[in-house]
């Protein structure tokens, strides 16, 4: 069965699509990383290192519901065998079968929220959700030029069509407890969704967060971000800002866990002294 965090009435559940090695050596992708730094990650999050030193790297989504009300999809993983994903990432996905080993009925989805448009989030977008929006950000659009050639005509024209593109601008809420937050960086639109119930609260990062690394030091830059700077202001922001509010869970599409607790800031941190500094 999949694995579900439930954070006040609203249960989250992770929904893997798929697993593989990464494209290039790790060491390519975070070329800043201290050979400690790697140690640290490694040790933390082993499930996401081969014997022979490559990223294995998860593929997931999640699904927010209360009791058996309307369901928010964020992302949609990398598809099926035809997917703009294929020439790279480890198709065809399992969404399908993963959703119904769930119980969710994919009419059911009400919201997909695509954190950005790269194709490993918006694979199964679409025809397989019809009562669905799907939700992008309007810098995220505006950005067409960044991403696969392909993608207009094969997903956001149809989305268009059939009236399920809704375009949003910066932060807003969705559901009572779920909110939606511009976190740009990685691409010019990136969003992250947050459900939060006052006593607990869980990020679902889509790609702000991409490996431990960015655990051990949220400062690192990953080498597909867009604009590196913004993306690590995006992080570290969000980051320090939960770790100071209280517990805080993460939900990954990336990490060898789906549901990750947040590190507490350390006292000095909490009591204001060096909050913000990495």
């Amino acid at each position: 069965m999949p694995l579900t965090h439930t954070v006040g009435s609203i249960t989250v559940t992770a929904l893997p699509d798929g697993a593989g090695p990464f494209f290039q050596p790790r060491e390519e992708a975070f070329p800043d990383a201290t050979p400690a730094q790697w140690r640290e990650a490694d040790r933390r999050d082993p499930e996401t290192v081969t014997p022979d030193g490559r990223w294995w790297l998860p593929f997931r989504c999640f699904a927010l519901r209360a009791g058996d009300g309307p369901v928010t999809l964020v992302d949609a993983g990398i598809g099926p065998a035809e997917a703009l994903a294929a020439s790279w990432a480890p198709v065809p996905g399992r969404l399908p079968e993963e959703l119904a080993a769930a119980g969710i009925d994919p009419a059911d989805v009400r919201t997909v929220v695509l954190t950005h448009l790269h194709t490993d989030h918006v694979g199964w977008a679409g025809p397989l959700f019809p009562n669905a929006d799907h939700l992008v950000q309007r810098a995220e659009l505006a950005a067409l030029e960044l991403f696969h050639p392909e993608l207009p005509a094969r997903l956001l024209g149809p989305l268009r069509a059939a009236g399920q593109l809704r375009v949003v601008d910066g932060d807003r809420d969705l559901t009572p407890g779920v909110r939606l937050l511009a976190t740009p960086g990685h691409t010019p639109g990136h969003q992250s969704v947050l459900v939060d119930s006052g006593a607990d609260r869980l990020l679902v990062t889509g790609d702000l967060l991409v490996h431990t690394l960015q655990l051990v030091d949220p400062a690192l830059a990953y080498a597909h971000e867009e604009d590196p700077a913004l993306a690590r202001t995006s992080r570290t922001g969000l980051l320090d800002s939960l770790a100071h509010r209280g517990p805080a869970t993460l939900a990954t599409p990336h990490l060898g866990h789906p549901f990750t607790p947040l590190p507490r800031p350390s006292r000095g941190e909490r009591d204001g002294e060096g909050a913000g500094r990495r």
